[in-house]
């Protein structure tokens, strides 16, 4: 017979111990990022794998709110994170410290998820854009490469926390 798991069984640390963990060197960035839930999700799934840091750029939401809790879990006490008004101000100040900036959008140079290539020497930050709009059309030409996750059906975008859960996965596992 097979049993769930209590979530005492789990062994999972708590947020102080979390804070001390050494985190994957990836930072994830919201531009401009509507829901509350997609920003809430997205802290959960960066707690999940041990993500450095969140910032929340323009518009996007920022804890403490309900909506944000109610997807989040807790993990916006345990996932560190900053808001910063201008992208672009974010952009340069995570390339001066030596991260590859990566959008994650469509464009005209993207590459397949499948083709990138994580160098586990690299630090890097993932840029995610809005719901409808994606990545602010004045930071495209500041960011160093492009990833596409490929869209077999007929839709031609994934929700932004279903990108965002895909891309930290995949840089976890190489990270």
């Amino acid at each position: 017979m097979v049993n769930k798991l209590k979530l005492e069984e789990l062994n999972r640390i708590d947020v102080e111990t979390f804070k001390k963990v050494e985190k994957i060197p990836l930072v994830v960035v919201l531009d401009n990022i509507r829901s509350m839930h997609n920003v809430g999700a997205t802290f959960r799934t960066a707690d999940a794998f041990l993500v450095e840091k969140i910032i929340l750029c323009g518009i996007t939401p920022q804890p403490p709110h309900r909506e944000i809790h109610k997807a989040a879990l807790g993990a916006t006490e345990s996932v560190d994170w900053s808001h910063e008004a201008d992208i672009n101000v974010t952009i340069n100040d995570l390339k001066s410290q030596g991260f590859e900036v990566v959008g994650i959008e469509q464009t005209t140079n993207s590459t397949m998820i499948t083709d990138f290539k994580i160098d586990s020497s690299k630090k890097y930050a993932v840029i995610l854009g809005n719901e409808v709009e994606g990545i602010s059309d004045e930071a495209l030409q500041n960011i160093d490469s492009f990833i596409e996750i490929p869209q077999l059906g007929t839709k031609h975008s994934l929700n932004v926390s279903v990108c965002g859960g895909i891309v930290m996965w995949e840089f976890a596992k190489a990270l």
